[in-house]
């Protein structure tokens, strides 16, 4: 399992360096997903150094999906272009944080824990986004097909583990370790398809998808 979690951060090392280093070469969108690589290898990174130090990290969780769900939702904002899927984007972003702002000032105590909300409402939201973004491209050119690809995988497969998270606290070892084994699996498929979209349309100064 552990073989499998490392090979996944690193392709995302990769993916990072990849997408920093065409920054200010490529459009918007990309540079989205090059500021989305950098954040969730920082979050990442101090997860591992928190573990190593046997210090709790869990609420390391939280920023995770909520920097994700942000940054992602401008993603979709930057390459969804119909009025009423754009519209429905720019209202969930502020409604869907606010709920999340208010959930944790009811009840503080979910910051140590994994949020079943949190993990579905941010998760469900990107999903649709991909889902649009998917429905957009089916007579178009297909612009990031495998990065909504690997969101759309990745997202929709990893909500069902997460939320189970305290759940498995309380289940053996063994059953925990190939969940996670299967999350890490997940995780590993999604940056491949980050790295495709890279190696297929900007790498070589291929700018194919330069907005």
């Amino acid at each position: 399992m552990k073989e499998v979690i490392n090979f996944g951060y690193l392709i995302l090392t990769i993916n990072t360096i990849l997408y920093l280093k065409g920054f200010f070469k490529n459009g918007k969108a990309f540079k989205i997903i090059a500021v989305y690589n950098a954040v969730i290898f920082l979050i990442q990174l101090y997860t591992d150094i928190l573990y190593r130090q046997s210090i709790n990290n869990l609420y390391l969780s939280h920023f995770y999906f909520i920097l994700q769900f942000i940054i992602l939702s401008f993603f979709y904002l930057e390459i969804i272009k119909i009025p009423i899927q754009r519209q429905i984007i720019k209202i969930s972003i502020p409604l869907c944080l606010s709920v999340l702002a208010i959930q944790y000032y009811i009840n503080p105590n979910l910051y140590y824990k994994f949020n079943y909300f949190e993990i579905f409402i941010t998760s469900f939201l990107l999903i649709i986004y991909s889902m649009f973004h998917f429905y957009n491209i089916l007579n178009e050119s297909k612009k990031f097909f495998y990065i909504n690809m690997g969101i759309l995988i990745y997202l929709f497969s990893s909500t069902i583990i997460f939320i189970s998270g305290n759940l498995m606290i309380s289940l053996s070892s063994n059953f925990n370790n190939v969940i996670w084994l299967i999350n890490g699996v997940l995780y590993l498929i999604y940056q491949i398809f980050i790295l495709v979209e890279y190696i297929k349309h900007y790498s070589n100064n291929n700018n194919e998808n330069n907005e």
